[in-house]
């Protein structure tokens, strides 16, 4: 009897023999890649400090008023000894041209720009970062976005103290506040694991990108590369193709303290975060070093093993049950390893966790990738500037 229980077909065999090892590959991504920002915080902080350098703060704004009334004052105000900040207001509007004008006259270190609305075959958000840092007086930038605001006055010298002789580039972080609809819940998820994703890939000094909401470089090395001159003929990569052009296994930092991370405004119409991830994907196929076929692989990886344990427990409820519970073990170790991790990483990055939510995220993510992919079949030509 116990010798039946334990006899299995060559199919079964080699079906939880596939199992185990897409559960071994989960666990290496959520344990080493994944997890790798949660055991560096572990780490003893420490090093020799530098002076602090003079820096340009330059924000992007698509003419958000109500953005720049609430968030401006808060990086206007930083406990730090000398620093400007430049607006790059992509199109003019009235509006956020009177909250622009108001605050310059209270704070004598603002200073604000304007992208032509007419100008064409450019990308615009492109053009507004060269204009921004053209104008920058200092040679260390720190970029963000006008619904981006700091927790605390210390952000402009938590991101700077991490500068070295050596680096060019410092990453961080900007989190997504909690609300309680999905839509919400998604975002705030997505936000996460892209995060994680640019941090690890920091940690390890490998080639990957960075996020133009929390983001350090140096002048010199902007002009170096000819700005944005090898993607001009692309209405993005603004931050994901010239960081991955010009990072190097020793110019670039990593910055994720809690005075570090920024946080963003909620995102009002979800098609709007809909286009930023279509733009997103835009730019994946032209990234180097090998990052973004990693994770691509792991997201593979994830939903063969998720299928492939769901099979098992059917196929085990009608014939072998020991199967069943062989399966839904592994499944739900695999889960709970994943929640664990993201539970801890979100708190270590000032972000609510979606511990619950995840296996339904997940879900949410793997068909959301799939519908983009759809959908930039049949616009794939507005991604460049230009006819090619």
């Amino acid at each position: 009897m116990i010798g039946n229980i334990l006899t299995f077909s060559s199919l079964e065999i080699a079906l939880i023999g596939i199992l185990c090892g897409l559960f071994l590959i989960q666990l290496f991504y959520y344990l080493v890649i994944y997890g790798r920002p949660l055991r560096a915080s572990q780490k003893e902080a420490g090093g020799k400090e530098y002076p602090l350098e003079p820096v340009s703060v330059i924000v992007y704004t698509l003419g958000d008023s109500e953005y720049l009334r609430q968030n401006l004052p808060v990086l206007l105000q930083q406990d730090y000894p000398e620093y400007e900040v430049i607006v790059v207001n992509d199109g003019s509007d009235a509006e956020s041209e009177d909250v622009l004008k108001l605050l310059s006259q209270e704070y004598k270190h603002l200073y604000y720009t304007y992208v032509p609305i007419n100008t064409q075959y450019l990308s615009h958000k492109k053009l507004a970062l060269t204009m921004g840092i053209k104008a920058a007086k200092h040679e260390l930038l720190l970029f963000t976005e006008a619904e981006c605001k700091p927790t605390n006055r210390q952000w402009i010298r938590s991101m700077v103290a991490n500068y070295t002789p050596t680096t060019e580039i410092v990453l961080g972080f900007c989190s997504y506040p909690y609300h309680s609809s999905m839509n919400d819940r998604f975002i705030g998820y997505k936000n996460l694991l892209r995060g994680l994703q640019i941090l690890s890939q920091g940690l390890q000094q490998k080639r990957y990108i960075g996020d133009g909401r929390n983001l350090s470089y140096r002048k010199a090395i902007f002009y170096a590369h000819k700005g944005y001159a090898q993607s001009l003929n692309l209405h993005e990569g603004a931050d994901d193709l010239f960081i991955n052009q010009v990072e190097t296994p020793t110019n670039v930092r990593v910055q994720y303290t809690p005075d570090s991370i920024l946080t963003m405004n909620r995102f009002e119409e979800f098609n709007r975060w809909q286009e930023m991830e279509i733009a997103r994907a835009t730019t994946q196929q032209f990234l180097k070093g090998g990052a973004s076929s990693l994770f691509q692989l792991g997201h593979i990886c994830s939903f063969c093993f998720v299928v492939l344990s769901l099979s098992l427990i059917v196929m085990g409820i009608m014939g072998h049950w020991l199967l069943s519970i062989f399966s839904g073990l592994l499944l739900i170790a695999r889960y709970a390893t994943k929640m664990v991790i993201f539970q801890r990483s979100a708190l270590l990055l000032q972000q609510k966790p979606l511990t619950v939510w995840i296996p339904f995220l997940e879900i949410q993510a793997s068909i959301h990738s799939l519908c983009i992919r759809f959908y930039r079949l049949f616009r794939r030509k507005k991604d460049f500037t230009t006819k090619l």
